[in-house]
Order: structure tokens, then sequence, then C-alpha cells
């Protein structure tokens, strides 16, 4: 019986690793990495990226992941899927989720007054007479919290993090920013304290706790609650600032959250965030209980408050968006040195992952496009539609083109079966995006958005029959790459 149960296991794992390689396969999954891979790179090299990392997760499996430039560039340490940043607030997810756990076994109510299960927790409530915090409050930033403890933790250069004793020491001195229930407000303070509760409800500490709950269970092996100072500069990137005037990228110091864990100071990679993304695919999709119950995670990621303006919309620990009239789940992360961002799109069974060891980025735009450059290919791929690829003699002009000193480049790509063109860097490639049509040998046509044609885009090649320019009102790019 064990025999039959093992090959049997061992047939469908065969059947679905090979379901992965046909969609990977796929002519519009395949255009669409290389599109992605063009694109980040680019991206990295015009923005002064020391590295970064990415994912694509479809129904439960990672269609891509990847990295380019550097996890440490002194040590040139190249970046991967599997290069460990900071993940900051993303944090909050896995707190979060420990809330919920407890909360589904009885030990806590959503509707708890923090108070009831922290008995330090006496800050100033200045409207007292409208309520107080509650747990479900600190999940949706609705608390009327501060945004932090009173420690000037984000500053550098040392970034001095408190201690839980600290945090605890300092809360009476604290008062309300709002009434409860009333405002949104990002809070770190918020989550560090839902991070308290699941340390005295479970009866363990809190770092003991999400391993053994959350991480363990997954198999997340390079997730942590902290930054692992071992790795610092080999597998954990090193963090840089955001650009200052002169176009560098600074160094910055490792730093360690300490007492604000629970909202700001686990680690991950890419690679890990795509199995959590999965886990929750393959949650929503077989039902039961996995980590926590589905109808709980289904209830995590509707939206508990909206802000007067209905902006931003919070689920229970998820932030909810909306673009191009999709609705979106997931976090990012901000902390010194690294920005990151996990996206889901659960109709689609979509999710991307983000992360760099840099500030000031906007991860959530690299998620989002990411996912814009997947999405349609995925769907492609899951059609019965016949699908071309582009035509073998068409490959040659395929590359990069310099639009110096009016601009970066132009890279000519294959979409959607036919040749294409897309201005790098850009912040929308699939939006920026121009098919070509073939004319003769050497000559397309721009095909324009109401799809007549326009002016002629022609390739000139060199006596061995090599691409060096392409011209367009008549004036050439030369090819570089």
């Amino acid at each position: 019986m064990k025999r039959f149960i093992l090959v049997h296991f061992i047939f469908l794992l065969a059947i679905n690793l090979a379901e992965s390689r046909k969609i990977v396969d796929h002519p519009s999954v395949s255009e669409a990495v290389k599109l992605l891979e063009i694109w980040l790179e680019a991206q990295r090299d015009y923005e002064g990226l020391p590295g970064l990392s990415a994912a694509v997760v479809h129904d439960q499996k990672i269609i891509w992941s990847g990295g380019f430039g550097y996890a440490n560039p002194d040590k040139r340490v190249k970046a991967t899927s599997e290069t460990v940043h900071s993940i900051c607030s993303i944090s909050k997810l896995f707190t979060s989720i420990a809330i919920m756990q407890l909360r589904d076994q009885g030990k806590l109510r959503l509707d708890d007054p923090v108070s009831k299960h922290l008995a330090w927790f006496e800050i100033d409530n200045l409207y007292s007479e409208k309520g107080e915090a509650t747990v479900q409050s600190l999940l949706t930033h609705s608390s009327g919290l501060p945004r932090e403890s009173d420690f000037p933790y984000w500053s550098p250069p040392d970034f001095p993090f408190p201690s839980s004793k600290s945090i605890k020491e300092k809360i009476s001195s604290q008062e309300t920013l709002y009434p409860a229930d009333t405002y949104f407000q990002y809070s770190n303070l918020g989550l560090t304290l839902a991070g308290e509760i699941v340390a005295k409800v479970s009866g363990t500490d809190f770092d003991t706790y999400i391993e053994n709950n959350i991480i363990k269970p997954l198999g997340l092996e390079d997730t942590r609650t902290v930054m692992p100072k071992k790795l610092y500069g080999k597998q954990l990137a090193v963090g840089h600032s955001a650009r200052n005037r002169n176009g560098e990228r600074p160094q910055v110091e490792l730093f360690h959250a300490q007492g604000i864990g629970p909202a700001a100071g686990f680690s991950s990679t890419v690679d890990d965030l795509a199995k959590f993304a999965s886990w929750q695919f393959r949650l929503l999709e077989n039902g039961g209980n996995e980590i926590i119950n589905a109808n709980t995670l289904r209830e995590m990621h509707r939206v508990h408050f909206l802000d007067e303006d209905w902006q931003p919309a919070w689920g229970l620990g998820f932030s909810v968006w909306r673009d191009d009239d999709k609705k979106f789940i997931g976090h990012g992360g901000s902390c010194p040195g690294y920005r990151s961002q996990l996206l889901i799109q659960s109709n689609n069974k979509v999710a991307t992952v983000f992360m760099t060891n840099a500030s000031g980025v906007n991860s959530r735009m690299f998620a989002q496009q990411v996912y814009k450059i997947f999405s349609p290919a995925l769907k492609d791929a899951n059609s019965e539609d016949e699908i071309k690829s582009l035509k073998p003699e068409f490959e040659k002009y395929l590359g990069h083109y310099s639009e110096a000193p009016w601009g970066g480049e132009t890279a000519v790509i294959s979409w959607e079966g036919e040749l294409a063109m897309v201005g790098l860097p850009t912040t929308s490639p699939v939006k920026g995006i121009t098919k070509l049509k073939y004319i003769e040998d050497g000559t397309f046509r721009r095909i324009r958005d109401d799809d007549e044609l326009g002016e002629e885009i022609i390739f000139e090649t060199d006596n061995s029959g090599k691409v060096i320019r392409m011209w367009q009102h008549q004036n050439f790019a030369p090819k570089f790459r």
C-alpha cells in the first residue's frame, strides 16, 4: 500500500511539473519573461539600484524568479531569487495571521480591547468617551494610536530601535492621535502591540511562536523574524539609501528592529514570499485548515476599514487596493536600505514579489507592472487558442538601440508573435509597447493605437548582414546590444 501511495505521489508530481513546464514554455509566457528581464535590468541601471529580485506565481506554481545586480556591490555578490532582504512591513502579515490563528482557537476576540490582553497598555486615551483600541483596529490601522512608539528608530545613522521592555515602559507617556475606529493612521506601534498580544495569549515569545506556527509549517527556509547578521553582505543584501543629489546611493547601516519586530523586523527572499502567496492560493482553492482556516483567510482579504475619502482600504493585516478595475491584496515594506512588495490577485491566481536593497524606490509600481506583464500571458497559456511565435528571420532585429542624447534606449522585442518596440526606462512597460507590421526585408511600419499604419521603421545591416541601426523619421538609433 505504501509503495502504491509513493508511486501515485510521484506520478502526480510529474504531472504537476509537466503542466508547470508547459506554461513556462508557452510563447506568450516566454515573451513575458523576456520583457520582464529586459525591463528589470534596464530599470535597475537607470534608477541606480544596487540589486533587485523578483518572482511570479501562478496558481500555486512559481513561474519565474530571479535577480539582477548585486546583493553586495563592494564584494560583487550577485542578487538572486535567494537573496535575503528586509521585508519590513510585510512582517505585519505574519503577525496578523498569528492573531487570527489565536482568534480561531478561541483564545481572543477581534473586538477585545487591547488592554484586556496587555495590562501595561496605559496610553493616555484623549477620546475615552468614544471607545478604545481593539485587536481588530490594530490590524486595520484604525485604532487611533500614533504611528510610532516614542523613539527615533527611523533616524540614521544607527536606527536606535527600542526593546520590548522600553516600548512597554514608554507607552504610558504617549497619547492617542484620534478616536478609535474613526480615521486610518498607519501604525507600527499598533502591529507591535499585536505582536505583544500574540506572545501574551500564546504563552510563548513572539519569534518562537511565528517560527513554529507559520514559518516552519509553510517550509519558508529563508524567512526569519530578524535580520540574520551572520549572512550580511553574503546572502543578506547590503542596504542602500535613496539617491542623493549626486546620484549616489550610500550604504545604510544594518538595522535590527528589536521590539518593533512584529511590525517591521522580518527578512525573507522572493522565493519564500512566492511560497507564501502559493499557500494562500492553495488554501483558497482547497478549503479546510492549513495554518489558518480558508474562510479566515478570505476574511483577512476583505475590506474591514475605509477612511473617510475611501482611501486607503484595509483588510485584517492586508492592504487592499484597485488597479485597472481589479482588486489586489498584499503589503509593501520600507525599512532603512530596503524596499519590498507582495502583490496578490486572487481571481486570476497571480502573485508577484519584488525586493531591492535600496530606499526611495516605488516597490508597488514594480510589482504591479510585473503583474501587468504576466497576467495576459498566463491567460493565453491557459486558453485553447493557438498563439504564434516570432518568425526566426525577425530575431536578428531584437536588441537595444540607443536614443542618446534624447533619452535612454529602445528595446526591440517579440510581443504577441510580432516585432515590437518599448522605450526604456519606463514605469509602464506593457503600456509603452508599440507593435510593428512587416512590409518587406528590413522594413516595418508602426501600428498606431487605432490599428492604422504609421511611419516606417527600417533596420539597416552591414555587409555581413548584422543589424547596426534602426531608422525612424529619417533619423537612426545605433544598435548597441
